[in-house]
């Protein structure tokens, strides 16, 4: 569904969620300038429609005792949907991959993996992913800081858009 669907009232509220999804449906319709009864519905109708796919806490991984984070550049020998598609499934099974993307160009598919440490990670790229069916390469890059990790969409970017074009 596209976002000129939503009116302001409705891009407040997920801008709101977004930034904190655990505040009371009263602080949550405060701050977005409507009463609490209507505010739920509309939090409701955001979830039906899919626009709100969850409500996560963001937890510190490092301070969890996950202190490699790892890109991995794979490679497929086959492009066909159905090899695309398996790979896929099989990525939501491993544990330590925690994204995948599918792109356009050199590489077919990047993915984020977080594991405890090194040689967790190596066993991980040895025995697993390497030696997948269909896999022709990985290119890993190993993080070694990170600048930003901002989750979800800027608001302020497509409120911009939206006054220009308006």
């Amino acid at each position: 569904m596209p976002a000129t669907r939503l009116d302001d009232i409705d891009r407040k509220i997920l801008a709101e969620l977004q930034a904190d999804g655990r505040m009371t449906n009263v602080e949550l319709a405060k701050r977005v300038g409507i009463s609490a009864p209507p505010c739920l519905r509309r939090v409701r109708t955001l979830e039906e429609a899919g626009f709100v796919k969850g409500y996560h806490a963001d937890v510190d991984a490092r301070a969890l005792g996950f202190e490699v984070q790892v890109f991995a550049m794979v490679g497929l020998v086959s492009q066909a949907e159905a090899d695309l598609s398996a790979f896929e499934a099989r990525c939501r099974g491993w544990p330590l991959v925690r994204e995948c993307h599918m792109l356009n160009g050199e590489v077919d598919f990047v993915l984020k993996c977080v594991a405890p440490d090194l040689s967790t990670f190596q066993s991980f790229l040895t025995e697993e992913l390497t030696a997948a069916e269909n896999v022709a390469s990985v290119k890993t890059s190993l993080v070694i800081r990170v600048a930003k990790d901002t989750p979800g969409v800027p608001f302020d970017v497509l409120e911009e858009r939206l006054s220009r074009d308006a």
